[in-house]
């Protein structure tokens, strides 16, 4: 059973420095480098929980396993950069859209020759390779280097939802979350803990998803999921719209430990968002919402 203690602070990552993530070789920790979706959310609206996109960065074992590459990944990127020794991590995309994908080119560590970064991620809707959606990001006029100028060792890995990563005594197990977006979730396992990483839910989950997707989150320590909002471009919140109700739904029925909603709407203040978690947690007593700079141990 774990006891996901919150460690450290819960400010913005970008108002003061943040040293980088470590922990003994018997512990599990949780780290949030961006929460935004859809676009990065600069401004005084977003100063406590932050306006970066999508980077979740877990450290397990003395391996770093990273989740989407935001524009969060930049601001790890930066803490890593304080290391003096060579990095290896494991990158683990959910899908390749560009708030999952846009913070790449700006990861510093991928610049350098010692460093070692395995990639993995599944064909897009149009079937194109993680590989090849990083490297297309970064093509004149998007971006004025291309992908070749990062000397790390670069190692792509093509998953099929589904399949298991073995990394040692690390288990990252991968299902198909949402096949209009081609996106994927995680569990991460390791002894007897377990995070899952479920953040493309929608409001209207047909009973093959649902089944499949508490298969994955079934009992996990800790679940991070996204709320979920109503397209087009209009965002404004109706009365008795619960866009957080999906994701306490399924971490009531999987018996989730501990629920974190990440992913917040771009138009969502942060008194705002106050307001939600109260309301969240009024439901579901251990659940908050996710904030850059936001510590949990696992162990």
């Amino acid at each position: 059973m774990s006891n996901l203690e919150l460690s450290g602070s819960q400010s913005y990552v970008t108002e003061k420095p943040i040293t980088p993530l470590s922990s003994p070789a018997d512990n599990f920790l949780v780290q949030f480098w961006g929460v935004r979706g859809l676009i990065p959310t600069p401004g005084s609206i977003a100063n406590r929980y932050g306006g970066n996109t999508a980077c979740v960065e877990m450290h397990i074992a003395n391996k770093h396993l990273i989740f989407d590459g935001g524009t969060g990944l930049r601001i790890l990127g930066k803490t890593w950069q304080q290391l003096e020794k060579p990095l290896e991590a494991h990158l683990f995309f959910t899908n390749s859209q560009s708030n999952r994908i846009q913070g790449f080119p700006f990861f510093a560590p991928a610049f350098v020759a010692e460093n070692c970064f395995h990639i993995y991620g599944i064909a897009a809707s149009n079937s194109a390779s993680i590989k090849q959606c990083l490297y297309d990001q970064m093509l004149q006029p998007h971006f004025p280097y291309p992908l070749q100028v990062m000397q790390s060792q670069l190692q792509f890995y093509n998953l099929t939802p589904g399949h298991e990563v073995k990394l040692d005594e690390i288990t990252i197990t991968t299902a198909l979350i949402n096949q209009t977006q081609r996106s994927v979730g995680y569990r991460v396992t390791w002894q007897e803990y377990s995070v899952a990483y479920i953040t493309d839910l929608h409001k209207n989950i047909d009973e093959v998803e649902r089944e499949s997707i508490l298969e994955m989150i079934q009992g996990v320590d800790l679940l991070i999921a996204n709320a979920t909002y109503i397209p087009p471009t209009s965002h404004k919140h109706e009365s008795g719209d619960l866009h957080w109700q999906t994701a306490v739904d399924l971490a009531q029925s999987a018996g989730v430990q501990r629920l974190v909603i990440s992913h917040h709407h771009p138009d969502d203040e942060d008194d705002f968002l106050d307001k939600v978690q109260i309301e969240v947690q009024s439901v579901f007593p251990k659940a908050l919402l996710a904030c850059e700079g936001l510590i949990l141990s696992v162990v």
